[in-house]
C-alpha cells in the first residue's frame, strides 16, 4: 500500500471511531511510535500497544458532534504531512492541526500530531 493510501484509511477510520478499531490498529507497525498533543503537551507512545490504548481512552472521551477535515495532504517518498480541523458544538474555535506520518513497507511507522 502506498503512503498515500494508508494515511487515507488513517483519517476514514478516525472518523469513524471505535467502530473502525481493527482497521485503524493494523495500520500501525507493531514497534510504531505515535507522539500526540492532547493532553496539553506531546506525549509519546510506543508500540501499537500503546498506542492502541492511547486511542481508546480517545475515543471513550470523543467530544459531541465532532466532525474531521482534512485540508491538505503532502508527500514526499514515506512522509506524508496533512493539515487537519476539527470541529464539535463543545468547542469554542475550531482545532486544526498537523500529522506527519512516516509510512514503511505500507504500515505506520511514526506519526506526529500537533497542533497548527
Amino acid at each position: 500500500m502506498k503512503p498515500i493510501e494508508v494515511v487515507e484509511k488513517y483519517f476514514q477510520a478516525m472518523r469513524t471511531g471505535a467502530e473502525a478499531a481493527t482497521d485503524l490498529f493494523e495500520l500501525f507497525a507493531d514497534d510504531a511510535v505515535y507522539v500526540e498533543p492532547f493532553s496539553g503537551e506531546p506525549k509519546t507512545h510506543r508500540g501499537r500497544a500503546e498506542i492502541e490504548a492511547c486511542l481508546r481512552a480517545g475515543w471513550e472521551n470523543t467530544p459531541v458532534d465532532l466532525q474531521l477535515t482534512v485540508r491538505r495532504i503532502d508527500v514526499d517518498g514515506d512522509v506524508v504531512r496533512s493539515e487537519w480541523t476539527c470541529t464539535s458544538p463543545v468547542f469554542p474555535a475550531p482545532v486544526e492541526g498537523v500529522d506527519t506520518c512516516v509510512v514503511k513497507n505500507g504500515r505506520i511507522a511514526r506519526l506526529e500530531v500537533r497542533f497548527a
